[in-house]
């Protein structure tokens, strides 16, 4: 098959799915020791492991799509579906928390006093921060289209700006949902509320955070000018999930701050 004559992309001999799956035993292992032993030298070493091996891995999926053209339009296709199927999987990630949340609070149990939010649990005015980080997540949502748009007609000065602030939104929304954390007056330990509450948002904190290195990756292979207006998929991939992360929040927001209050 060395003379590529298909569609399809064979992928090289690669070393990183072994690193990476290494890295992510080290990694686990490593949580399990800082737990029992307060012992964070483990866990450091995979995340080491880890951050090399996403490093290296990416750049050579850079390679092939930017430099060998092992990208064709059929591969595109199937890149396209695969990222589709992922966020569909993603969703049903969500929607188990939601489950889990609306079937405690449309019928809350005695042990909760029969009421919710549960007796003795102060929650967060969703017109405070919530509602700031809703307009955060809709600014980054035009701002993301915009750069696509922006792509799409050539225009590489209006793309990297508009990239660099949905980035910067996204880093603002983490450091604003971080501070509402530390300022909460429950933990995840504090009935079916915490739990529900922390896993769902804390979750969609995490998808933010890999959405925004998602973007970040993009913005450098922006500078590196590895985008056409026709030859974009990476970035449209990012711009998907970024969306996702969007739609997600607007239903976190409405059930659990607004509507759960």
């Amino acid at each position: 098959m060395k003379n590529h004559n298909h569609p399809f992309h064979l992928v090289d001999y690669s070393p990183w799915p072994l690193t990476g799956a290494i890295g992510v035993l080290t990694l686990t292992s490593g949580m399990m020791k800082w737990f029992h032993n307060f012992n964070m030298n483990l866990l450091m070493i995979g995340y080491m492991i880890i951050i090399l091996t996403m490093f290296q891995w990416w750049r050579d999926i850079c390679r092939e799509s930017t430099f060998q053209g092992k990208h064709t339009i059929l591969v595109l296709k199937g890149l396209k579906w695969g990222m589709i199927l992922f966020i569909i999987s993603e969703i049903f990630f969500f929607i188990s928390f939601f489950w889990a949340f609306f079937h405690s609070s449309l019928s809350p149990n005695i042990e909760i006093g029969n009421n919710w939010p549960p007796s003795g649990i102060i929650t967060f005015n969703p017109f405070q921060i919530p509602l700031l980080n809703t307009i955060i997540l809709i600014s980054s949502g035009m701002t993301v289209t915009w750069t696509h748009h922006s792509i799409m007609e050539n225009n590489y000065s209006q793309a990297f700006q508009s990239l660099f602030l949905t980035i910067i939104l996204g880093i603002y929304f983490t450091m604003l949902q971080s501070y509402e954390y530390l300022e909460a007056s429950f933990s995840i330990a504090d009935s079916i509320y915490g739990s529900t509450f922390f896993m769902a948002t804390g979750f969609h904190g995490l998808h933010v955070i890999i959405g925004t290195t998602f973007l970040l990756i993009c913005f450098i292979r922006l500078y590196n000018n590895h985008f056409s207006k026709n030859h974009h998929f990476g970035f449209e991939a990012a711009a998907w999930y970024w969306h996702f992360v969007d739609v997600v929040w607007l239903f976190l927001y409405i059930s659990i701050y607004w509507w759960g209050n």
